[in-house]
């Protein structure tokens, strides 16, 4: 018996349900109606991790997750202009028992705009799985959304904590061109069909260019939906990772081309904002 994990990307915009008679656009959580496109990471190469046998009687024992600090952010009432709602969704990641970090536009008024404070709409939050299936991990509520001043990313307090998973830690310096980090997201697996991933992608990339607010990002190996990122893949951390449970972040998805397409990410930096992080969770 195995859990087979399969690796890729995407990033935001989101699925849409409209109610009401209501029309939606099927970006999903953008700022100022820009669409963000992310993308995946291993090409769809699936890691197994086997299952310890158990006694007769009892549930076999599961492998701890695989990057278990992985968010996936998902929403069924986004309200739209005229009347009903939509689904979307974002990726982010744990950086404190209760804060994840995800793309600001994840968290928007009608206008695309995004906003603070008690979330307009409701976004579950799981923490901890590598598929839907998955019986580990955690699912919690988004309640309080910190925008951040400088670039488009966001602080999003949980309705509760969790103490089970290793948050990833912050970095302690700028990255440096050439720096290799991995993706993992939960965005669409198509361009054209908008919804999140059933499973967590993973891709890997390195830094290729070097801005105040942001970094740009480049794929270490060819492009497909598994492993760079999509629309729903908005928020999704690029870090330096530590084994397979533990890692540094460095930056999370802002946009970019239409997966799977060539072309840099546009990702915010974290270390710019590192005084800023440490006062709202304080």
């Amino acid at each position: 018996m195995a859990l087979a994990i399969v690796a890729g990307a995407g990033l935001a915009a989101g699925y849409v349900t409209v109610q009401k008679g209501a029309t939606a656009s099927a970006a999903g959580s953008n700022e100022a109606g820009k669409v963000a496109h992310s993308r995946s990471g291993s090409g769809g190469q699936a890691a197994e991790a086997t299952v310890k046998a158990a006694p007769a009687g009892t549930a076999p024992a599961l492998p701890p997750s695989i990057m278990p600090f992985n968010a996936k952010l998902t929403s069924k009432d986004i309200p739209v202009a005229g009347g009903g709602v939509r689904g979307g969704g974002c990726s982010g990641s744990l950086i404190a028992p209760d804060w994840i970090i995800t793309a600001g536009h994840c968290f928007h008024d009608l206008d695309g705009t995004r906003v603070g404070g008690t979330p307009r709409y409701h976004m579950a939050v799981a923490v901890g799985k590598i598929n839907d299936q998955d019986p580990r991990g955690h699912v919690v509520q988004a309640v309080d959304v910190r925008q951040s001043p400088v670039n488009d990313l966001a602080l999003v307090k949980l309705s509760e904590p969790i103490t089970d998973i290793t948050p990833l830690t912050l970095p302690t310096g700028p990255p440096k061109v050439g720096e290799k980090v991995d993706f993992v997201g939960w965005g669409s697996l198509s361009a054209t069909v908008v919804a999140p991933a059933d499973h967590m992608k993973r891709g890997h990339f390195q830094v290729e260019q070097i801005h105040h607010t942001e970094l740009q990002m480049t794929p270490l190996e060819a492009r497909t939906v598994e492993n760079s990122p999509c629309h729903d893949d908005s928020g999704s951390p690029f870090f330096v990772p530590d084994g397979d449970q533990h890692g540094r972040l460095v930056a999370i998805e802002d946009n970019g081309p239409d997966c799977p397409q060539p072309g840099l990410e546009t990702t915010a930096r974290v270390d710019t904002i590192l005084d800023w992080i440490h006062e709202q969770m304080g």
